[in-house]
């Protein structure tokens, strides 16, 4: 799947360096501007670092294990780079596209990989009105928060709060609460990939709420939109006996 120039990057714990030196030694490095796949060593969370900093270059990243968790992630093996890049499954991700407007009314953008999270900020239960392509689907939600999941990051922390997995090319967002109180019985959603959402804060002075896009957050916020960005695609590079797809699969059997 990809070419033969490589170049690596690695988070700064020391079994990532020591794992980078050791690629680096036997494989060389290309350097970004002529490389034509990025090699990542690091963990989920470093993944979603590397996406968002590379998201304009379009080239695909094939992440090797070194971190905890490691879902976006290949495992990492020293021997056979080149011939595993060349039988590697290429994943395409959409990323959200998000828009915040605070208290004082100045607009915060930014793209998540994985989800788009309100929390409330005081010890109060937030209250939002959650609207479905300019249609209000739920006036008043009584929560910690609510979430907004790609595919992708359905089984991050969606899945904690216990939202549905879904499949890579279902072409579905994940709507979630987070410890609703009221309703106390609705348990989220699942919506087309197209729709756009949208979060009211009530009552924004006495229950402040912050918006949470990946690793960017915004405070004091009165209305969210969110919707999937079709233009955008980020490139990802798996082994085909542990393509994305059969992770989420997999993910759903896990007793």
């Amino acid at each position: 799947m990809a070419g033969n120039k490589i170049t690596f990057m690695a988070s700064e714990t020391p079994q990532a360096v020591s794992a980078l030196e050791q690629l680096r030694a036997r494989y060389g490095d290309a350097g970004p501007d002529q490389a034509d796949v990025i090699v990542v060593l690091g963990g989920d969370g470093y993944m979603l670092s590397v996406l968002h900093e590379t998201r304009q270059r379009s080239l695909p990243i094939y992440g090797m294990n070194q971190g905890t968790v490691g879902f976006l992630m290949n495992s990492f093996e020293l021997d056979d780079l080149p011939a595993r890049l060349a039988n590697a499954e290429l994943a395409i991700l959409h990323p959200l596209a998000m828009t915040a407007i605070d208290a004082d009314g100045a607009e915060h953008t930014a793209m998540a990989i994985n989800e788009v999270s309100v929390f409330r900020e005081t010890r109060q239960a937030a209250k939002i009105r959650i609207s479905i392509d300019g249609n209000v689907r739920l006036e008043e939600l009584i929560c910690d928060g609510v979430l907004v999941a790609t595919p992708a990051g359905s089984t991050a922390y969606n899945l904690s709060a216990h939202g549905s997995i879904i499949p890579l090319d279902a072409d579905i967002l994940a709507l979630t609460p987070i410890s609703a109180f009221r309703p106390r019985r609705w348990r989220g959603a699942l919506l087309p990939g197209s729709a756009r959402v949208a979060f009211d804060v009530l009552e924004s002075d006495k229950r402040p709420v912050s918006v949470v896009a990946d690793n960017q957050e915004f405070r004091s916020i009165v209305h969210i939109e969110v919707i999937e960005d079709r233009g955008a695609e980020l490139r990802l590079l798996f082994d085909p006996e542990h393509n994305l797809e059969e992770r989420i699969l997999n993910e759903q059997f896990i007793p």
